[in-house]
């Protein structure tokens, strides 16, 4: 008669499971590297879809070794936006300069690369949908932490714990508001206000942009390519954000309109277009700066925590950075020495990008007549120079190798 060994089999240890809110950049990114660490990931987004479309983004320095690492950098190569130059107006229209954008933007020719902002965030979900659960047309509504777990109701009606929840929504995160309280708290604002849109390209411009400039204002169009259309941008500087206007759209585009009504060049057109464009989005040019980026089983991530402003060119380079810092500060550890970690190694790296910028001392946008002469002198010398190396600013992490569970 055979005899049956007894079962030997032990199960095994549940995976722990974790909500991520936001499908953006740093979302996705950090949902990659959770699930190689061995977390169930749930994506929650409010927006029906990915966000496609959108302003040129950054990729430098740190964040090329993160995308190269996700396997992803061949993609983003691709995709790279060759602008061939970058051309400075006066206020009547004249040109001051035509510079190489490395040599504005401190970027380095043949490294650094600048895609759509949709075609960054299409391909870290490619790289991750089919191992994490996404959630869109939904949010979070509240935050309960108790006991070993975080109980979260989805305003779609769900309700769901998870071990971990992740603030990655961006600069004004509701994440961050319901568990660290209101935005003012760690608002820092930098003295302009910007309004970007897209417009017909009247100029034909092509991969290039046309930055007209007087004190205080900046009105700009951004041709990615041959396109019929291009992206137009107006930034001024104000002394106190005008939070009020930002509660109705046509008060966002009087604010505005208000602010060139008397400039020149093509700034009537690119006003006549705001009026009716339906993708125009307003906003302060501001920073988030915060004691702690977790409490507790909540963490944020990305602008979230600490949006740097689109003046250093780094926002979606610290989400990517940060987002791999977090989940590699977990592997093996439980949520309070993970997020100490995250802190500890990260931190020195936000505030010396996030330290580029002042408040109103941005060099592309000068706010009084000799800062405009000075920048304007600059960039005549810039037009027989080469490309500037990179800021060390963008280096200034090695990033560290975490071992995955798999």
């Amino acid at each position: 008669m055979t005899r049956t060994a007894p079962s030997t089999h032990i199960r095994p240890t549940p995976r722990r499971e974790v909500l991520i809110s936001g499908a953006g950049i740093a979302g996705p990114a950090l949902a990659f590297w959770l699930h190689r660490y061995g977390y169930a990931v749930t994506v929650v987004e409010k927006a029906p879809a990915l966000r496609s479309g959108g302003y040129p983004v950054d990729v430098r320095g740190t964040a090329l070794e993160v995308v190269r690492r996700m396997g992803i950098l061949p993609r983003l190569r691709d995709a790279h936006i060759d602008l061939r130059r970058f051309t400075f107006l006066d206020g009547d229209g004249g040109e001051v300069a035509s510079v190489t954008p490395h040599s504005v933007a401190g970027s380095v020719a043949g490294r650094d690369l600048e895609v759509r902002r949709g075609d960054l965030t299409e391909a870290l979900y490619s790289a991750v949908r089919d191992d994490v659960e996404f959630l869109f047309n939904d949010s979070i509504d509240t935050l309960d932490q108790s006991g070993h777990g975080v109980d979260v109701t989805f305003r779609g009606g769900g309700r769901r714990r998870f071990d971990m929840v992740f603030g990655a929504d961006g600069p004004h995160s509701r994440t961050r508001a319901l568990v660290f309280g209101p935005e003012e708290r760690f608002h820092r604002y930098l003295g302009y206000c910007f309004a970007g849109f897209t417009m017909r390209n009247t100029l034909g411009l092509s991969r290039e942009i046309t930055m007209w400039n007087t004190p205080g204002r900046a009105a700009a169009l951004y041709a990615v390519g041959d396109d019929d259309e291009v992206h137009a941008f107006l930034n001024f500087a104000r002394p106190e954000p005008p939070f009020d206007a930002f509660r109705d759209p046509e008060a966002q585009r009087d604010l505005v309109a208000g602010a060139f009504a008397d400039a020149g060049w093509e700034v009537p057109g690119m006003i006549a277009a705001l009026r009716d464009a339906e993708d125009l989005f307003v906003d302060v040019v501001s920073q988030i700066r915060m004691p702690r980026w977790s409490s507790g089983r909540v963490a944020l991530v990305g602008d979230a925590a600490y949006a740097p402003s689109f003046l250093t060119g780094q926002g979606s380079s610290l989400a990517l950075v940060g987002a791999y810092m977090l989940a590699g500060s977990l592997a093996h550890r439980d949520a309070a020495a993970g997020f100490a970690a995250y802190e500890r190694h990260t931190r020195e790296f936000v505030t010396v990008n996030q330290d580029q910028i002042g408040e109103g001392d941005a060099t592309l946008f000068p706010t009084t007549a000799r800062a405009l002469e000075q920048r304007n002198d600059m960039l005549r010398k810039l037009s027989t120079m080469p490309a500037a190396a990179g800021r060390p600013a963008h280096s200034a992490l090695t990033l560290p190798e975490f071992t995955p569970l798999r």
